[in-house]
Parts: C-alpha cells; structure tokens; sequence
C-alpha cells in the first residue's frame, strides 16, 4: 500500500484527473466562445476560483498569511495563467475543441525545454523519443491529417493563438517549483488564483462593463461555473499538487491525454467524431504517454 500511495502515483493520479477534467474545457468552451469575451470569462471564472479556495482554506481553519510572502511570485504564475487561459477561448472561436487540445498537447516539449532552463531538469533519450512521438500526433491532429497543408505549414489561426499561451503554460509548471517556498499546495493555488482574477480583471475591465451578463444563454453560465469551479480551482490545485512530486516534463506529459477525452466529451454533447486519419494522430499522443510512464518505472 505505501507503494502505491507514494508521492509519484499521488502525482500520476492528480495528472489522470486533470487531463480528464480540463478536457471538458475545450468542449464547452468551443461552444460558447463567440459569446462572451474570453477577458470577460476568465476574470469572473478565476475570482469565482480564488474565492472557492478561500473558502477551503478558510474551512479548515488555515490562514493566508503565506500570500503575503514574496507577492510578486504569484503575480508571475498568475500572468502565465491568465495569458494561457485567454487565448485558450479566443482559439476557440475559430478552432475545433480536438484541435485546440492537440495544440495544447505540445506543451510537455515545451515544459521540458523550460524544466531544463529552470531546475536543470535532465530528458532521458526514452522521454525525448516520447515528446517526439506525441509532439507528431499532436501536429498530426493540428493539421488536419493533411500532408499537403503540413508541409506548407498552413496553421489555422485559433491554433496559432492558442499555441502562445500554451508556451505560457509550459513555463508555469517548472515556475511552480521554483517559485514554491515550502507553502501549503493550497496556499499556494489561493495566491495564483487571486494574482490571476486580477491580472484579467485590470486587463478585461472593458469588457467586463461591456458584457450583458443578464442576455447570456443557460450554456455561458454552466461552462463559466465549470471552467471556474473544476478547470480552474480544482485543476490548478492537481497541477501544483502534481509538481512538487514529479519532473515538469512527465507532469505535462499528461496532456497527451486531453484530445482523446474531449472526444469523449464531444460524444457525450452530441458533437461529431474525428475522422479516422485524424484519430491515428490521437493515438500517437496516447503512446507518447505511454512510453513516458514506462520512462517513470516503479515510480
């Protein structure tokens, strides 16, 4: 039992379900992103998630004096997040939710090359072999399983948008551990969650007084409360939780995951499934995870 509960498979666990849970973004999110402003969005979604965690925090009788310790961390970890998660719905607008998932899933090259940058995070030939496998099935994906639109390189624009704020995403992970100072993981989610509703809240201001939120359909309201609640507290809480065990390249290995959930989310909202060629690009990516676990052994 100790094996099983040591602090990597706590880490692969808390990754199995942010890939589950942040699939459900891309699928939402694709659904409602013409109507509403994503600086709109994600300043109310991420107060809504500060105040969640507060709340937790506060529950169980902790304090927030940890956030006021070296503030300017969270500020970093919070920019990061907010581009991130902005150009995740302005993507969206133009590009369809698998797409956007299999842009999203070359973020653990990324993640790697920071991790190195950062913690002189070492990539064993097996891990690079792996990013390598799945950077191609996520290219695959991106393109369309058109050769002829890969070899021009003719990216669609909401991949393009969307594909800056993951390079966002993939310094944060490695950002996390440098910038931890030993704080409690909930403390420390509490701290990037706030720097992160205010980051949007002083960008998407105008926005913000521009939206008529009581014209907004049923749809906007449900995805905000599940962007806020679950692909915002509850995932950032995996993330950093999954961080402080495991190496930042294997946390975002994980992602390889996310296009094949949100076909199953796609399924389950009624929405067309990916033609086979492109479900053979969603296969690499689900080896390249494959062969990043076995990397990881009996860890």
């Amino acid at each position: 039992m100790a094996e099983a509960l040591s602090p990597a498979r706590q880490g692969h666990l808390a990754m199995l379900a942010f890939s589950a849970l942040i699939a459900g973004s891309f699928s939402l999110g694709g659904q409602i992103a013409n109507e509403i402003s994503p600086a709109a969005l994600n300043a109310v979604r991420f107060a809504i998630a500060a105040a969640v965690i507060a709340g937790v925090i506060a529950a169980r009788g902790g304090g927030f004096r940890a956030v006021a310790v070296a503030p300017w961390r969270y500020l970093i970890l919070g920019g990061l997040f907010a581009v991130y998660f902005v150009t995740m719905f302005e993507g969206l607008k133009t590009a369809p939710p698998v797409s956007a998932a299999a842009v999203f899933t070359l973020t653990p090259v990324m993640a790697a090359g920071f991790g190195w940058l950062m913690l002189r995070q070492a990539t064993t030939p097996r891990m690079g072999v792996a990013l390598a496998v799945g950077a191609a099935g996520a290219l695959w994906v991106i393109f369309r399983a058109d050769l002829s639109a890969l070899l021009a390189f003719e990216i669609g624009r909401g991949e393009w948008i969307f594909f800056w704020g993951c390079i966002c995403h993939a310094a944060y992970t490695p950002a996390v551990r440098l910038l931890n100072r030993g704080e409690p993981v909930l403390s420390f989610t509490f701290g990037t969650l706030l720097a992160c509703a205010l980051v949007l809240l002083v960008w998407g201001w105008r926005d913000l007084a521009e939206t008529d939120w009581a014209g907004l359909r049923p749809l906007v309201w449900i995805t905000l409360v599940y962007v806020a609640v679950i692909a915002s507290s509850t995932t950032v809480f995996l993330v950093q939780f999954a961080t402080l065990r495991l190496p930042a390249s294997k946390v975002m290995a994980y992602t390889y995951l996310t296009p094949s959930w949100v076909i199953l989310w796609e399924m389950a909202l009624g929405q067309p499934v990916p033609g086979v060629l492109i479900l053979a690009g969603v296969g690499l990516t689900v080896l390249a995870l494959a062969m990043l676990l076995k990397d990881e052994g009996a860890g």
